[in-house]
């Protein structure tokens, strides 16, 4: 909570539940993230925040853009960038989509497919492409592992096949899962992708570029390793398996950008027990998975919660949304405590909020209003 958010939330006294983005926290990020990589480029995960302000705050400081459809392309060109630091890093792509972002000039795709390289050639002709390599992603809250990549021996196969649809066999990328906590993970992840810089060189595919993905932190409950032990693990093991012969790279951060920057802020509607015997309340928030906490799904992402009655006395409580589904739960398995003197019409700040939230809430459920953003 930055005292600007804080003199925001005083001042404005806005409708709950919104959601506080300060955009200086963004560049922030984005300055030390540069400062700890340097050799890396970075191309902002827009998925995380799409917020305009976020957008052209970060173009205007340089960044470059992992998108993921042609509507955050056509966001990302809107807010400043260029084509040319634009990436489609989304494996599952209409063909009508790639040839639209070819026509708009984006020169980078993604695949983990060979029916995904086959549209790339026919839809992208000459286009630049990165092999994504399947990880498990071990030790992240938020795991990313089967849906997106291909088994190593497989990708190496596809850059072939890429040299030979005429398109440039430029990299592969892989992603140790969001939140990361593992360090370790990009030392196993490098050593694989490295392996298969010299099968690829023995078979006449020289790669240029590494997508190390994101994974690095926001700051929930669980302590997590300062950013520079991330930079250090990354650095460490670029130099292990390249030496001095270090290819391109690239670094896709979202959460770690925008995370921090963001707050929260909700009303308690409803305190009850399910039994009058039972030691835990029941905490109902006027926000929930459906408008904005859908990472609270399998209670991966465990949010810090701050109270006005913070310091007093505090009992077990379970965590609910407000809307009409039994699956707008928040917390039940994990162990949260709120001060004993919560009371209806409390309202409450829930903390580095700021991806992965107003995203998530895109539709009225149950009549409720998607999450209102403010930018400031």
């Amino acid at each position: 909570m930055t005292d600007k958010i804080a003199r925001f939330l005083e001042d404005r006294r806005p409708a709950t539940p919104c959601l506080v983005v300060d955009v200086d926290m963004v560049e922030d990020a984005y300055l030390k993230l540069r400062e700890l990589l340097p050799a890396a480029r970075v191309f902002y995960a827009v998925k995380a925040n799409p917020m305009g302000p976020v957008i052209s705050r970060l173009a205007r400081l340089g960044s470059n853009f992992d998108t993921a459809s042609r509507n955050e392309i056509d966001l990302c060109l809107t807010e400043g960038a260029t084509a040319d630091r634009i990436s489609f890093g989304n494996t599952i792509k209409k063909e009508a989509d790639i040839a639209y972002a070819w026509d708009k000039g984006v020169e980078l795709f993604a695949f983990d497919s060979e029916a995904e390289l086959k549209k790339i050639a026919r839809a992208a002709p000459g286009a630049k492409v990165f092999c994504r390599v399947l990880m498990e992603c071990e030790g992240a809250e938020w795991p990313l592992s089967r849906k997106f990549g291909c088994s190593p021996e497989m990708a190496a196969d596809l850059m072939v096949m890429a040299r030979d649809y005429g398109l440039d066999a430029y990299g592969l990328s892989f992603h140790v899962g969001s939140q990361q906590t593992d360090l370790a993970q990009w030392d196993k992840a490098l050593a694989s992708v490295a392996g298969l810089f010299s099968v690829l060189r023995e078979r006449d595919v020289d790669l240029r570029m590494v997508n190390l993905g994101g994974g690095f932190p926001a700051r929930y409950r669980a302590k997590v390793p300062p950013l520079e032990a991330y930079a250090e693990a990354v650095n460490e093991a670029v130099r292990k398996y390249f030496g001095n012969n270090i290819p391109e790279l690239i670094i896709e951060p979202g959460r770690s950008l925008v995370g921090d920057a963001g707050v929260l802020q909700a009303e308690v509607v409803l305190i009850s027990r399910k039994d009058a015997s039972e030691g835990k309340r029941w905490i109902y928030l006027d926000v929930g998975k459906f408008s904005g906490l859908a990472e609270t799904m399998d209670e991966s992402i465990k949010y810090r919660i701050r109270t006005p009655h913070d310091g007093g006395e505090t009992g077990p409580v379970v965590l609910a949304g407000p809307t009409c589904d039994s699956a707008d739960v928040l917390y039940e398995k994990t162990a949260y405590e709120m001060p004993l003197d919560l009371a209806i019409g409390d309202k409450v700040e829930i903390l580095a909020t700021g991806a992965y939230t107003t995203t998530y809430s895109s539709i009225a459920f149950n009549g409720f209003e998607p999450l209102k953003t403010y930018c400031i």
